[in-house]
């Protein structure tokens, strides 16, 4: 019999099980995976991003293909957070798994309606995805402006009731300006990174491969980006990292924790391999027992 090996972690207050968790916007609230995954074995399920009114998204097409990975320009597709309390919180609640709600908004005033409607719900965490543009501020993304993303952590961070995670956008000249700026602005945890943006040309129509244009790369190529990005916040703040960003396999999610995630999430690879999540989980105790690990936070941070 293998020796069981401790995968537990802790994110703000919150235990999970495993640090392996979905990616928001591709695993929906995990009811299209119920028949592939068992959420149980799952640390967390982050949630797509969920908005105080209904959102139509982008036009289509939206999704297309790239090497190493795809691009979307869903434009956060989402049905209000009226229909999410009714029917995908009661969802999850079924299940022995952390959930976190990603949060999207075009003004401040829109993230704190939804972080107010969750406050006295079973959402154990709330991510806030600061890579939305800011109508007010000429459309900019909250998160590529330090002094905004510090606004809108502190007066998030003043209504939650849950701690918060503040999701980064790589599309910025210095992450660990962003990153201090979230942890200064009280936020509990940080998650990176958000898509990368990027275009597609199909140059047999002489026409953008998406409607939007651009849209936001993700998949194995920006992995080596990623790991890099969470290596360095990890060097620059003391809160809890979520790295996310290309994972495919166990190896993958050991080399984000290695760089100083605590918890990781798999995105991508959901559409590719709707089993990814569970074989990631598997892969990480495979390399523990191979390695004579019996503790994950052995590895967390061991590189420096």
């Amino acid at each position: 019999m293998k020796n069981k090996v401790n995968t537990e972690v802790t994110i703000a207050g919150v235990t999970l099980k495993n640090p392996v968790m979905t990616a928001s916007g591709t695993f929906g609230s995990g009811m299209e995976y119920g028949e592939f995954v068992d959420l149980n074995r799952l640390g967390a399920v982050v949630t797509k991003g969920v908005a105080s009114v209904p959102w139509q998204g982008n036009p289509t097409p939206r999704v297309a293909e790239v090497y190493g990975g795809m691009l979307n320009a869903i434009g956060l597709q989402n049905p209000g957070i009226s229909v999410f309390m009714e029917r995908d919180l009661p969802f999850l609640a079924q299940y022995d798994t952390k959930v976190i709600v990603n949060v999207c908004g075009k003004t401040i005033e829109d993230y704190l309606e939804v972080v107010e409607k969750l406050g006295d719900t079973g959402a154990d965490l709330l991510e806030i995805n600061v890579s939305c543009p800011n109508v007010k501020e000429g459309a900019i993304a909250f998160g590529q402006n330090a002094d905004c993303l510090y606004d809108i952590t502190s007066q998030i961070k003043k209504k939650a009731k849950q701690p918060i995670i503040m999701k980064l956008s790589p599309n910025v000249t210095d992450i660990t300006e962003m990153a201090r700026a979230a942890e200064a602005a009280g936020s509990d945890a940080i998650s990176l990174i958000n898509t990368i943006t990027g275009m597609k040309i199909d140059i047999h129509r002489r026409a953008f491969a998406l409607a939007n244009k651009t849209g936001g790369m993700s998949g194995p190529a920006i992995k080596p980006i990623a790991v890099r990005m969470v290596y360095q916040c990890a060097n620059a703040v003391n809160i809890p990292i979520i790295g996310m960003g290309g994972i495919a396999t166990g190896e993958d999610a050991v080399e984000f924790l290695m760089a100083g995630a605590t918890a990781v999430s798999v995105g991508a690879m959901n559409f590719v391999n709707p089993y990814a999540t569970q074989e990631v989980i598997d892969g990480i105790e495979a390399y523990m027992q191979r390695y004579g690990i019996k503790d994950i936070h052995e590895i967390i941070g061991c590189v420096k």
